[in-house]
């Protein structure tokens, strides 16, 4: 926001930071997390601290900025329980959507950066992996719990651990008791947490960096959330008439066991025996690129296949109540310019979900581009240039709120009480 933006808001401001700090136990930490607040809100291209304090004028007190961000004693979960109250009041969200971002980093020093795969760069390269859970509408978003992800190099029990970077773990104020744990995992606790402080969301979104993990899907359906989740081409099933049968018996050995006639097969080749003319088209929402649509805006659609499969592997058999996998829907995107489908998702909603509410539940995902390139481009949610795992945990969860301010006043500006899709 520009000086003149943010003036015209402040009295919202200091009531929002008074709310969301209010648990805090002295009344400098209330201050100082309601003037970094406003720092990270203040038109600028840095959002570290130096920086902002030089915007920040009186209030631009540089070493109390960046003791209160990186080692005063406060419990960012506490902010951030805050947070999810508030914006469940206002958002109503029907879906969990869960996602990962990088942070990329010149250096080795930060906690838990490691040479990782992230989408933010779309390689392998040098930086950090935060996972985050947000809570969507039709309307808005708002991201309401993260976790800093810890590589295998930085677990001491790990055989892949690098000494130098376990060695720095206590420098870098990584609890004793924080091991690796795979995202899909810290996903999983963070809707435990979040059921912790009351909230109930029953539908979760993921892409296929969760959704190709069984034990994600299975923990889904233990927490009884539906879901629709990405998964990858190579992912088997088999086709919902399939029946298991038990081989005949040759009198030597132990007695076969129930098993499918045939060998699961991966999604894509199911998808592509239902043909093309198994594809139909559906819009899901309208862009923001002059077009036909109602609102004057070119409408998104594409063309899909939803079809009910029995997802395989060994876990999902473990899992099974009984002999036969059970059904879920495959969704598949396969454009009319496409030779092929080209994105594939699973989901156990009932079967009598229609495939269009299927569609528009997958690319509900979308949102959370716009919050990661909402944080990022105008809040500096990868800014943040301390080397500590509270300082991490506590800035994400600022600019999370940050985030938050500005949903709610556009909340609070939109005729019809909802923000701009």
């Amino acid at each position: 926001m520009m000086g003149g933006e943010l003036a015209a808001v402040r009295c919202d401001l200091e009531d929002f930071a008074a709310e969301m700090f209010e648990a805090f136990a002295r009344a400098d930490q209330r201050r100082w997390g309601g003037v970094y607040l406003r720092g990270l809100l203040l038109d600028g291209h840095r959002k570290s601290v130096e920086p902002m304090a030089a915007r920040l004028g009186e209030d631009g007190n540089r070493q109390a900025l960046a003791h209160f961000v990186t080692s005063s004693p406060w419990e960012s979960a506490h902010v951030r329980a805050r947070l999810a109250w508030k914006m469940q009041q206002v958002i109503k969200p029907t879906v969990l959507i869960i996602d990962d971002t990088g942070f990329l980093k010149d250096g080795d020093a930060s906690a838990c950066v490691s040479r990782q795969y992230t989408g933010t760069a779309g390689k392998v390269t040098n930086c950090q992996a935060g996972v985050s859970l947000h809570l969507v509408s039709g309307g808005a978003s708002a991201a309401v719990d993260w976790r800093l992800f810890l590589p295998e190099s930085w677990e001491p029990a790990s055989p892949k651990a690098d000494p130098a970077k376990v060695a720095r773990r206590a420098k870098c104020g990584i609890p004793a008791d924080v091991g690796h744990v795979e995202e899909w995992q810290l996903a999983l606790d963070m809707i435990d947490e979040m059921r912790s402080w009351g909230i109930e969301v029953p539908l979760a979104v993921a892409d296929g960096g969760y959704g190709d993990a069984a034990a994600f899907r299975l923990g889904l359906e233990e927490r009884g959330l539906a879901y629709v989740v990405g998964i990858s081409t190579t992912t088997t099933a088999q086709p919902e008439g399939a029946r298991p049968h038990i081989p005949l018996y040759g009198s030597r050995g132990p007695r076969p066991q129930l098993v499918y006639p045939e060998a699961a097969k991966a999604v894509k080749k199911l998808v592509i025996a239902a043909g093309r003319q198994a594809a139909r088209p559906v819009q899901w929402r309208e862009g923001s690129r002059p077009g036909g649509g109602r609102s004057g805006f070119m409408r998104m659609y594409s063309r899909f296949v939803a079809l009910r499969i029995r997802p395989a592997g060994r876990e999902i058999r473990k899992a099974a109540d009984g002999p036969e996998l059970p059904v879920h829907w495959l969704l598949a995107e396969w454009p009319v310019t496409e030779p092929e489908p080209v994105q594939f998702w699973l989901s156990n909603l009932p079967a009598d979900t229609p495939p269009a509410a299927l569609v528009r539940t997958a690319i509900f995902r979308w949102r959370i581009e716009h919050d990661y390139r909402e944080m990022k481009q105008a809040l500096g949610l990868a800014h943040f240039e301390g080397r500590t795992w509270p300082g991490w945990h506590h800035h994400v969860t600022l600019v999370s709120a940050a985030h938050a301010f500005c949903t709610l006043q556009r909340l609070t500006r939109s005729p019809k009480g909802t923000a701009s899709a």
